[in-house]
């Protein structure tokens, strides 16, 4: 059948989005008992597998590997490195930081995962940096380095399957080899579709409660899917112009928004007391990184926290890693494993931590001055508005995050629908329009079937709903890179050797 990793991949989306619309509550009871399953069989091999990334990128790119460059020797990057970094930080964090700016780094330091003597604001920022930082960008990063060695070095089409290059020899029939390799384009094509509807259903929901905040008024679900499709429109905007014409000018636009918002809070607060603990967080999260990241001892913030925080995370991420990974080989060709791992590890990873630190250590001086802590900042979706209400010139600066956000949501998802297009056709780099529209489509139909879930009942919300739905639709594409690591390692060794 022609294409048909195309029409295998829609009839499974299409057959699971009927029972989201139309057994929805049944469909989140099934979500529900299995992601309890699974987190307790395998919660711990996700903090395993994020320790094994970081690890392997850091001996990479600091031994003569790292010298390798994704693809000739002469090539030259395409981008500049600011726009390489906006691209890859758009695609992969985005309007995340924007939901969790205030809320987490607070949550954290009224309910402390651990406690190790150290003063709570900074086990806060600490941890909140954990969550945010090496581990989920060296799963993006790994997929990035094994994708464009074997796309740019090896001259493989733009698919997942194309890191199984090493096991090809190994299946001895076409019909075996097309089961197995086209099972693998399936598995990450909907890994990504479960981790980008998530990110949308949720950036979409903050926009929601953005306007309730600043409205006073719930305008409820009806006018978060309006919100939804108009994303859905403008994303599909962008990726027809390409990556020049639009993904790369929005991504741009995105980091000096975000810059510009981040300075503006910077120098309303203490600078030297957020310099002062954004040094001391970051020393104790590196010192601290491998018993953290084993949950290990005193580092052991228990299985209900582990549940609802970190298993959670690292779910999401690795759910974003086919795409996200993806984009950031395709837009590094030219560059060293070097360079790419230390871009994509360190920059945004610091960029995120003075982000959490600006925000976080303001917010605790707010609360410091209302004397009792209520829960002002306890609403993830519209706890950076309230926040704002603390500085001068809120009207505009809460208008402006919004469109911020928007934004973010419309560079993940144009960044998303460019991977999944690439995918099914036939593994180009410039995948046509055509399959572009068609994954405009899905994912606006899907994302919409993800708010139905998210407001099944009146005690969850997408936010819940989207913890339980990851756990589990992250676990098959983590095994698979487990297999994806050793071969590569296998497979780069005996060619350096030969």
């Amino acid at each position: 059948m022609k294409n048909s990793l195309l029409y295998v991949s829609l009839g499974i989306l299409i057959f699971f989005s009927f029972f989201l619309y139309f057994y929805t509550l049944e469909t989140y009871n099934a979500i529900e008992t299995f992601s309890i399953y699974i987190r307790e069989r395998f919660g711990r091999f996700y903090l395993w597998l994020g320790l094994l990334c970081v690890l392997l990128l850091i001996i990479l790119a600091f031994s003569p590997w790292g010298k390798r460059r994704l693809g000739n020797p002469s090539d030259q990057p395409q981008f500049s490195r600011l726009a390489w970094i906006s691209m890859l930080y758009s695609a992969g964090m985005g309007a995340g930081i924007l939901l969790r700016a205030v809320q987490e780094p607070v949550f954290m330091v009224h309910n402390p995962p651990i406690n190790t003597g150290t003063n709570p604001k900074i086990i806060a920022l600490e941890y909140t940096f954990y969550q945010w930082g090496f581990t989920a960008w060296a799963f993006y990063a790994v997929f990035a380095i094994i994708i464009g060695y074997y796309l740019f070095v090896k001259s493989q089409k733009v698919l997942s399957s194309s890191a199984f290059l090493p096991i090809q020899q190994l299946t001895t029939s076409n019909r075996s080899r097309n089961i197995i390799f086209g099972s693998i384009d399936v598995l990450a094509i909907l890994t990504t579709v479960f981790g980008l509807v998530a990110a949308i259903g949720l950036g979409t929901t903050q926009i929601q409660g953005g306007l309730n905040h600043i409205f006073t008024k719930d305008f409820g679900l009806n006018t978060t899917i309006i919100i939804l499709v108009i994303i859905s429109v403008l994303a599909f905007i962008s990726v027809f112009r390409g990556v020049n014409k639009g993904i790369k000018i929005i991504s741009t636009w995105n980091i000096y928004i975000t810059l510009g918002l981040l300075f503006f809070v910077f120098i309303q607060s203490d600078i030297v007391s957020i310099i002062n603990h954004f040094f001391i967080a970051l020393y104790h999260y590196i010192i601290d990184f491998i018993p953290l990241s084993l949950a290990y001892g005193q580092y052991n913030p228990g299985e209900k926290f582990l549940t609802d925080w970190t298993y959670y995370y690292w779910a999401f991420w690795l759910a974003w890693a086919p795409f996200t990974g993806i984009f950031i080989a395709r837009i590094s060709k030219g560059r060293t494993m070097r360079e790419v791992i230390l871009g994509v590890l360190l920059i945004p990873s610091l960029g995120t931590f003075f982000w959490f630190t600006t925000f976080g250590h303001s917010a605790f001086d707010i609360i410091e001055g209302f004397g009792t802590y209520q829960g002002q900042f306890d609403n993830v979706f519209s706890s950076i508005f309230v926040f704002f209400e603390h500085y001068p010139l809120q009207g505009f600066i809460n208008i402006l995050t919004l469109l911020l956000l928007i934004s973010f949501l419309v560079t993940s998802l144009d960044s998303a629908i460019f991977v999944l297009s690439m995918f099914t056709d036939n593994g180009k780099q410039e995948p046509s329009k055509k399959h572009r529209l068609l994954w405009s489509s899905i994912l606006t139909i899907f994302c919409i079937g993800i708010l139905l879930l998210g407001n099944v009942k009146t005690d969850i919300n997408v936010l819940i709903a989207m913890q339980k739905l990851l756990i589990i639709t992250s676990l098959p594409f983590s095994l698979l890179m487990v297999i994806m690591i050793v071969l590569f390692v296998w497979y780069y060794r005996k060619n350096i050797r030969n």
